[in-house]
């Protein structure tokens, strides 16, 4: 059954006319308590995940749940839809089970607090906030285990309950759920930043309601969602063309030494509508690669990658979701069967991005960012602290890494940089004064930006050295199959992880790896993918190459790709660049629109030459097997 609100005042909203200039306050009003939110939640959280990295996710939205301003989309509809309740002044929310809220919130790491906004007895709009928790218990630290097979292994699910009821705080309810975690103070910590977040907006909601009227804030709000209507239903209509088109990615494996895994979508425009399918991704996997996908989540993100793509203006919010048809097959790795584990969901969540990149610029390759978005690379690092003097107490690290931003069409992607544009990375003075290691390097990965006429971005070399012994677990990907070039410009260079023992020896190890011991002055080498190239590198100045050969992101021997010849000074020889580009374009065929690399079958053969590593065994599912 759907949620149900309780108000003592059942006088609706009038939906009055509003001048541009009211509208333009409240609209920016709006974007400032989001922003407020995401100050408190900076002040008052604890673990690195969060206060130092910002994975947390705020929103603003109507009476009716749909997020006005916000980052990652409306998962709100999801949860009034399967919330078997009511809903009154003075209630919060608390969740985190996916299955509970078709997949609003994507995997249990991630603890949601939703709360209504209620005025003189009417429910005027909700603020709402999730962030991911470093551990939540389970079999795991981080509670992310790459070989779990069910959700159950992943730590303590929350359904969607009522941490206050009416005003009253159920304090037994979150001992229990803190009782489940290895990092109860960070995750108190974080629980009361997210709740602190959401009535800072609350409060500025009902300041903007109280100034301008109840149903001049409602009509505010409506009109911006309209705005955003009318601003798809034109990009759409330009944008997107009625004959379909098809374009399909891979996570390169699961883990368990399975993959690469495929996710597929086709994409048309029948009337005013586009339609998403992705009939033809591969089965859910056993292990814990798969992403619950929400339908509106998804739909927000397309809107996200119109927008930025052809007029970065438009403040996106939830108006145009009618506009958009999403259609995923029931037990497929974006619609799991429950209990499926989701932890590592993470890879298939930027996949979806180059996805969408791939699918949206067929129709006008000048739009179209090659691939690099790709995946948000993990690494736990835990223990006792056996230093000489040190108290041996129990320590524990999240951080997310990042890789190449993709070759795109305004310029060259950045290096290093994160898939979501308000993520930073932990500060190493950070990460050393409270974790027992040293940050040996931390720079760009020469050569690893696809070669174009605008580079993709270098992926990250970071070195740490441990010092105490504990464990550590790697989530990357792209290790496997390479971010794809376009418009001529090279695939991205590929994710690489190598353990140096203390003794010196090197060790090529997984990009998902789970339990690896490591002793004091072992060093881990964090090496993440490179973004795509986009256009064709002939056509880049040879000037620019030579600079950032100077400046380390580009080496002589890589800037032969760009058809240049210089030596390690970057000093160019002229004469010999233009017979190189001479050479290579008569050689060359035509410049394909999207370059994937060899292939499938050939980066199999070549894989543990390559990568050092054996190649992923095709998956299988059986139930499809004895069905052919």
């Amino acid at each position: 059954m759907p949620a149900t609100i309780l108000q003592t005042n059942p006088v609706p909203f009038n939906r009055v006319a509003i001048d541009p200039i009211t509208l333009d306050i409240i609209e920016n009003a709006l974007r400032n308590a989001r922003i407020e939110m995401d100050a408190t939640l900076v002040r008052t959280a604890m673990s690195p995940g969060i206060r130092e990295q910002g994975d947390a996710f705020p929103l603003i939205a109507d009476h009716a749940g749909k997020m006005i301003v916000g980052q990652f989309g409306s998962f709100i509809d999801g949860f009034l839809r399967n919330f078997d309740g009511t809903l009154e002044d003075g209630d919060l929310i608390f969740l985190s089970d996916p299955y509970s809220v078709d997949g609003a919130v994507s995997h249990s790491n991630d603890w949601l607090v939703l709360l209504p906004v209620f005025k003189d007895g009417r429910l005027i709009g909700y603020t709402s906030m999730f962030g991911h928790q470093s551990d939540i218990g389970g079999k795991v630290v981080g509670s992310m285990p790459i070989n779990a097979h069910s959700i159950f292994e992943e730590g303590v699910r929350i359904p969607p309950v009522k941490l206050w009821k009416k005003g009253v705080f159920n304090e037994d309810l979150l001992k229990l759920v803190l009782h489940q975690t290895r990092k109860p103070d960070w995750c108190l910590a974080d629980l009361n930043a997210l709740i602190a977040s959401c009535r800072v907006a609350a409060r500025r909601v009902i300041e903007m309601s109280e100034r301008f009227g109840d149903d001049v804030f409602f009509s505010a709000t409506q009109e911006l969602l309209a705005r955003n209507h009318r601003a798809m239903k034109a990009l759409i209509g330009m944008a997107i063309a009625e004959e379909p088109v098809s374009f399909e990615d891979y996570i390169c494996d699961d883990g368990m030494g399975h993959g690469p895994y495929r996710i597929r979508c086709t994409m048309h425009r029948a009337g005013e509508k586009v339609v998403l399918d992705f009939d033809g991704t591969d089965p859910q996997s056993s292990a814990s690669i798969n992403f619950y996908l929400n339908e509106n989540m998804f739909k927000m993100f397309f809107g996200i990658y119109m927008i930025m793509v052809f007029d970065p203006q438009i403040l996106f919010n939830d108006g145009f979701y009618d506009l958009i048809d999403v259609r995923i097959p029931t037990g497929s790795l974006l619609k799991p069967k429950f209990p499926a584990a989701l932890s590592g969901r993470t890879h298939a969540l930027g996949r979806i991005f180059d996805i969408l990149g791939g699918l949206l610029g067929q129709k006008t390759p000048e739009f179209l960012n090659a691939a690099g978005f790709s995946s948000s690379p993990h690494l736990f690092y835990a223990g006792n602290d056996t230093r000489p003097g040190a108290s041996g107490d129990w320590f524990q690290l999240f951080q997310i890494g990042f890789g190449g931003i993709p070759g795109r069409p305004m310029g060259d992607g950045p290096d290093g940089h994160s898939l979501w544009p308000g993520f930073t990375n932990v500060p190493n003075e950070f990460l050393e004064r409270y974790f027992p290691l040293r940050i040996e390097r931390y720079e760009c990965a020469p050569d690893s930006g696809g070669a174009g006429l605008h580079r993709g971005g270098d992926g990250i070399h970071m070195t740490y050295r441990f010092l105490s012994a504990g464990t550590i677990a790697i989530h990357d990907d792209r290790w496997f199959v390479p971010p794809w070039g376009v418009n001529g410009g090279e695939p991205g260079g590929r994710a690489r992880k190598v353990l140096e023992k203390a003794d010196g020896t090197m060790h090529i190890i997984g990009n998902k790896v789970e339990d690896l011991a490591v002793e004091a002055d072992d060093q881990l080498h964090f090496i993440t993918w490179g973004g795509g190239g986009w256009g064709d590198a002939l056509e880049r100045a040879p000037e620019l190459v030579a600079r950032e050969i100077c400046q380390g992101l580009v080496t002589s021997a890589g800037a032969r790709a760009y058809g240049v010849v210089a030596d390690d000074t970057g000093i160019v020889d002229a004469a010999a660049t233009e017979a190189l580009r001479a050479e290579i374009r008569e050689r060359r065929g035509p410049l394909p629109l999207f370059n994937y690399g060899p292939g499938i079958p050939a980066l199999r053969a070549a894989c543990e030459a390559e990568t050092g590593l054996p190649a992923p065994v095709q998956p299988v599912w059986p139930h499809l097997a004895a069905a052919e």
